[in-house]
């Protein structure tokens, strides 16, 4: 899937992770419904194999306020990363499946819609996925080695 950045590379393994249940028998409603998806994405897989998509948000709009505001946030995941979407899907069309980060690598040579639409994809999905709540972004420390870093330059992460 070309919208699979590893955890790895972006960093947050924790916002990879899923919750999921086991179903109490093989025929359960939960079961049932699992296998009617994955039939319903298997006949529309073909159609889609190649597309990029804007991901989910894993908070609400306004989970960043008062640092980045709701309206802003449902602007640029709806329709600045949907558009960058679209039209890096229009310009790979009917061609073989390419990662974001390989495209990215070779976005120069491949042209413009390649750089600005799929460099705006992949900064946008990153964006979202490195993005947390203040009071989830509290939780999390920098490197060693980036604290230090910071501690050097601004004196504390507090001061920076």
């Amino acid at each position: 899937m070309k919208l699979a950045i590893s955890a790895a590379l972006v960093g947050s393994a924790s916002a990879w992770s899923t919750l999921t249940m086991k179903a109490q028998t093989p025929n359960s409603r939960r079961n049932i419904l699992q296998k009617g998806a994955a039939i319903a994405t298997a006949i529309a897989a073909p159609a889609a194999a190649n597309a990029y998509a804007v991901p989910d948000l894993l908070y609400p709009f306004e989970a960043l306020e008062p640092y980045i505001d709701a309206p802003t946030m449902k602007i640029h995941h709806d329709k600045h990363h949907g558009t960058y979407v679209a039209n890096i899907n229009k310009a790979t069309e009917g061609k073989d499946e390419v990662d974001i980060l390989e495209l990215q690598l070779n976005a120069l040579e491949a042209g413009p819609a390649y750089r600005n639409s799929g460099g705006g994809h992949y900064n946008h999905a990153f964006f979202w996925d490195e993005m947390a709540p203040p009071d989830e972004a509290k939780k999390t420390k920098p490197s060693a080695e980036l604290e230090a870093a910071i501690d050097k330059a601004f004196g504390s992460l507090d001061e920076m």
